[in-house]
């Protein structure tokens, strides 16, 4: 592209994004204490208890291999469009389509979610203080401030995430700590990874989804490879650190949570409870104290508020690149003329927030059981799919490119995680609704929302191949 005024108004700012904002821009979207607080205790109610800590480091295992192929993609598709640029230049602007439409589904679904929990924990939490209002009143306002922050340029939602991640992670590790330092409930040696605890029937693709859900974000590495300083370098820094650094804090923290309760009183203990999302306040308030249990409530709404942001960062981007490359319309394509942020998508985004809070508050839906655990849902096995697709774009562009990387990161990796994630795909698709507590319709609904906009994402592109040739085969090109 030329260096005119116009080009550069409708370019993301350059430059303006370093490692560590990065990964702190992942982690948040990973959301640490939200993952503890509000999902964990479900994923353990729900799927295999114990064996939570033991999951997460089969997960962190699992997306490190799949990193191996994903950064060296980075290195050479340079593109906000990260997933769906991948497929696009690797499989075909078609397959680039179905992943691109996917990816809003998917963070579409894990925002929305988000937006109910923050809620729900909210109006708890802030009511202890005198501040009362219905949990879809928290909801909008959080909604309106995650429009403002994204609306800005993109140093700012990360300068303010890194603030919120930093007292989140603090305020998870001195409980954990707390946990620790006391003794727990006498079970500081269970086996971890026990596979007894781990695959436990029934209750394995709960953990699947939770666990692999608090991964999500870790493609934000690539979605700003056109902000940030030294992409080369500085994308798969930042993708194995953040990796390595949620995989600890998720398998030391939910490993002092069991320590806490005891291994076979665990799911008893959150199935008494009236919300599983009390349990690790009661926690702290047993081993850490009020003030901490407290504390712990309200950098919890900030926390959800943070990955709810990185959330909303993300759709505006990619709605920035599918209309600037045309599956969506152009006008979604354009940053704002100072911000030099994806302003448009930001907007349509928040819209898009208002309407789905107001629609289930409008049918008394409950903000957590509902909104988050059905949801959000749909979010992972979408991330699952795509994450899938692009370790198959690996093996495809590289066979194309011999020679350039070591077989063992361009092949075997990528055929590895490329089969794990289909498997864990279409095991969540299959074991969805018990998973997630819907029934039919909605248990084949919601999941199938994932293939249906696959189609029309590639019914889109073949479209633009009709209409635009030009256009089609530049579709997930290098935007340097």
């Amino acid at each position: 592209m030329d260096q005119s005024g116009h080009d550069r108004v409708h370019t993301l700012k350059k430059n303006s994004i370093g490692l560590s904002l990065l990964v702190f821009m992942v982690i948040s979207a990973a959301a640490p204490l939200t993952g503890i607080a509000g999902a964990i205790p479900i994923a353990m109610l729900l799927g295999n208890g114990a064996g939570i800590p033991g999951t997460f480091v089969l997960m962190a295992i699992i997306m490190a291999i799949w990193a191996v192929g994903f950064v060296a993609l980075a290195r050479r598709v340079r593109n906000a469009g990260a997933f769906y640029a991948y497929s696009a230049r690797a499989l075909g602007g078609r397959a680039g389509g179905t992943v691109a439409l996917i990816a809003v589904l998917a963070y579409n679904a894990m925002m929305f979610g988000l937006l109910g929990l923050l809620g729900g924990v909210a109006s708890g939490v802030f009511g202890q203080f005198g501040l009362n209002l219905p949990w879809w009143g928290w909801s909008l306002i959080a909604t309106a401030l995650i429009g403002i922050l994204g609306y800005k340029e993109a140093e700012l939602s990360a300068r303010v995430l890194m603030v919120l991640v930093s007292l989140e992670v603090v305020i998870g590790l001195i409980v954990a700590v707390s946990i620790l330092a006391r003794g727990g409930a006498g079970d500081l040696s269970y086996n971890i990874l026990d596979p007894a605890l781990i695959f436990v029937p029934g209750g394995t693709v709960a953990a699947i989804l939770f666990t692999f859900g608090s991964f999500i974000g870790i493609e934000a590495t690539a979605i700003y490879t056109e902000e940030v300083r030294d992409a080369d370098r500085t994308v798969p820094r930042a993708t194995f650190l953040a990796i390595i650094l949620i995989g600890l804090f998720y398998t030391f923290t939910t490993w002092t949570m069991v320590v806490g309760t005891g291994v076979d009183a665990l799911v008893p203990a959150i199935a008494a409870l009236p919300d599983p999302t009390l349990y690790l306040f009661g926690l702290a308030e047993q081993y850490a104290g009020g003030t901490v249990a407290m504390i712990l409530g309200v950098l919890l709404v900030t926390s959800i508020f943070a990955s709810a942001q990185a959330m909303h960062n993300f759709i505006a981007r990619y709605f920035y690149v599918t209309g600037r490359e045309g599956l969506l319309p152009g006008f979604m394509g354009v940053t704002h003329d100072s911000h030099q942020s994806p302003h448009v998508g930001s907007v349509v985004q928040t819209a898009m927030a208002i309407v789905v809070v107001i629609f289930f508050a409008a049918m008394g839906l409950d903000p957590v059981l509902n909104l988050f655990t059905w949801v959000a849902q749909v979010s992972v096995l979408g991330v699952l799919t795509m994450m899938a697709i692009t370790s198959f774009a690996v093996l495809a562009f590289f066979r194309r490119h011999r020679g350039e990387e070591p077989g063992w990161k361009v092949v075997l990796a990528p055929v590895v995680s490329g089969l794990l994630m289909a498997a864990m795909a279409i095991y969540t698709l299959i074991g969805f609704g018990p998973s997630t507590g819907t029934v039919p319709p909605l248990s084949w609904i919601l999941p199938g929302l994932v293939p249906v906009f696959g189609l029309a994402g590639w019914l889109v592109a073949a479209r633009l191949e009709t209409a635009s040739p030009a256009r089609f085969a530049r579709m997930g090109a290098n935007r340097d």
